[in-house]
């Protein structure tokens, strides 16, 4: 019996009264679940748990037992005449094994109602405990893919979290050789392929696991040392979807990780599209994929998002929180609690602290910090402001239109794509810019898609804009869609002056290569990067002075001179410049005592640690890759 094994259970069991009729208690990770047969205490239970939670300190659910759940058929009936037509209801999925079901609605708050009167009706009269859902504005298959593979593996789903929370509750008891160190294996002194691994002698827990996708000879982290050992490893966190963050992620499930991975909701969502797209393209290029589509199936069934700010156990001695990081959507700042209050790190991921035209800044205040894990990107760089580099944008864009050439804009598939699309939205609604048609193409839409489903996670201005078809950015009538290879050669043969935005953003094949093949030889074209341009990259060497590209077919080469104009606006970036990551630091409360800067070339690196330093006293470090460093 679980209450036997697990003091915990049997605890909170007894604390609550005898007419419970608790038929069963679970862990879903880190959270204690209790089944009931008594329908009154399912509806009326919020006294008699309050009282438990504040003994034990501990997230406790109480849900119907299957027995007396109203049946599936006549429950879908009694919700959909309970939520108002208004709130446009799209879906219900009922996982009957969680006694839960998720309504899936475009308006949220109709379905909660007023107080919560609607949700609570729902529970009342059919026992399953609702869980919302917003269906996004643009449709979108993956977010349906992904919501269908979580119902249809609720079985596997309900076990695997059984089994996490009995890790977690194990038992720990910290001990005097107790310590803590970090493990670095990508990203030390470098961009791209960001992972290290935080080891406890009681857990393993991978950060990050990505790709560097400028690079062939160092495309991948260090995974072949004994700390990244599969069968150690408790945990991953992903701090959020860019590739070179999250996409070698299904690697590890295709050799036989069954773990955990922590991380917001649409870092799942955007992370999955972004991992698909990448086999899409590897086929297209005749390369072998570096995992398939049933490993991020794989992948998705041990995913365990996170709110932002919700304190999580997800090791015996390791407890973790995640806080808007300002870079995309859906990025985090990791607080790790380690060993019961013994050392806590803080781990940036990628972040912007002063804030974007989508989303808010970095967040700042912690319980307790005394090591602070920064990316340093642009720790040599200082900026334009947002409102600078959107008016030399928007003066190289009409200048170019106006000579009769077109706006090429190699971008990430999410946050930089997002950003350009609210400047050139709200540009030409106020005519600050010739009406002309914008392009997009590559997975820019799909992820698009993704973003009008999460509109919590935007700043203010732009969360009020989702809920308004008529101003939301990504609804807009001015932008088209590009879906396949005739559209875009008509588009490069055909169409006067417009702007285009395609995937990659440092040129590393997608479509954008297409559109720089065929706009490459016109002088009145113009290039614009917006986006940081890995070293090794076609990019990179562009912005380095390179004028020609070199095309390979098998054996054969082709040189392609580049006479389009090219030019680098860096103040759309979702990453901190100097300054900001000197006043990020700075503003950390509490000051934490060591800093070790990662997420940088070598210079960049060792110049902004130094820089830290001697600003703040603060003990610094910039690790290379392979290099361990004892926190505590």
């Amino acid at each position: 019996m679980a209450n036997e094994s697990f003091p915990i259970l049997e605890r909170v069991t007894q604390l609550l009264p005898k007419n419970a009729e608790i038929a069963d208690s679970v862990f879903e990770g880190a959270n204690i679940v209790l089944y009931s047969k008594n329908k009154e205490f399912v509806t009326n239970h919020t006294h008699a748990i309050r009282s438990v939670v504040t003994q034990v300190k501990k997230r406790i659910e109480i849900r119907a037992d299957q027995s007396i759940l109203v049946p599936v058929a006549q429950a879908d009936t009694l919700i959909r005449n309970i939520i108002p037509k208004e709130a446009e209801v799209e879906d219900l999925w009922f996982d009957e094994k969680r006694s839960i079901v998720v309504i899936e609605a475009k308006k949220q708050g109709l379905v909660i109602g007023r107080k919560g009167e609607v949700v609570t009706e729902i529970q009342k009269k059919t026992l399953w405990s609702p869980i919302l859902r917003r269906s996004p504005a643009i449709k979108s298959d993956l977010i349906k893919t992904i919501r269908h593979t979580l119902f249809k593996n609720s079985d596997y789903r309900r076990k695997f979290l059984d089994s996490i929370g009995r890790k977690i509750y194990s038992g720990f008891h910290r001990k005097k050789n107790y310590w803590a160190r970090i493990s670095f294996l990508g990203a030390a002194r470098e961009v791209g392929r960001s992972c290290f691994i935080l080891q406890t002698p009681e857990s393993n827990i991978m950060l990050d696991c990505g790709i560097n996708v400028a690079s062939d000879e160092h495309a991948f982290p260090h995974l072949e040392v004994s700390e990244a050992d599969l069968k150690k490893l408790d945990a991953v966190i992903i701090s959020h979807a860019h590739t070179d963050h999250s996409g070698l992620l299904p690697l590890l499930f295709k050799y036989g990780y069954r773990g955990p991975v922590y991380c917001t909701e649409p870092t799942r969502d955007i992370m999955t599209l972004m991992q698909i797209d990448s086999i899409g393209i590897a086929q297209k290029e005749g390369k072998n994929a570096l995992y398939s589509i049933l490993d991020i199936k794989e992948m998705l069934k041990h995913v365990i998002p996170l709110d932002y700010g919700v304190v999580t156990d997800i090791a015996p001695d390791i407890r973790i929180t995640l806080f808007d990081a300002g870079h995309i959507l859906g990025s985090a700042v990791t607080h790790m609690n380690i060993g019961d209050g013994f050392h806590n790190l803080v781990y940036t991921g990628d972040y912007k602290y002063s804030g974007t035209n989508l989303l808010n800044h970095a967040h700042t205040d912690f319980q307790r910090v005394e090591t602070v894990i920064t990316e340093g990107t642009y720790g040599k760089t200082i900026t334009p402001s947002v409102e600078e580099a959107k008016n030399m944008f928007l003066d190289i864009v009409t200048k170019t239109i106006k000579n009769g050439g077109k706006v090429l804009l190699p971008v990430l598939g999410v946050g930089r794509s997002q950003e350009l699309m609210i400047v050139l939205e709200k540009a030409m609604r106020d005519k600050l810019i010739p009406e002309i048609p914008i392009f997009i193409d590559g997975m820019v839409w799909d992820v698009n898609a993704i973003h009008t489903a999460y509109p919590e996670f935007f700043n203010k201005r732009i969360a009020s804009s989702i809920f308004d078809k008529k101003h939301n950015p990504f609804l807009s009538d001015c932008f088209k869609h590009v879906g396949s290879q005739e559209e875009r050669k008509k588009l490069v043969e055909e169409e006067g002056p417009c702007v285009i935005m395609a995937t990659s953003g440092m040129l590393a094949g997608g479509p954008s290569m297409f559109y720089l093949e065929n706009l490459a030889n016109n002088p009145k074209n113009q290039m614009i990067f917006t986006c940081y341009q890995g070293v090794g990259s076609l990019g990179r060497q562009l912005q380095e002075g390179s004028t020609e590209i070199i095309k390979r077919n098998g054996n054969r080469t082709q040189s392609i001179l580049v006479k389009l104009g090219m030019e680098t606006i860096r103040g759309f970036s979702g990453h901190s410049d100097r300054n900001e990551i000197l006043s990020y630091i700075g503003k950390i409360r509490p000051k934490p005592r060591r800093v070790i800067v990662v997420h940088a070339e070598k210079t960049t690196a060792l110049d902004i640690a130094s820089s830290i330093h001697q600003k703040y006293y603060i003990e610094t470090t910039a690790p290379r890759n392979l290099d361990i460093v004892r926190i505590r």
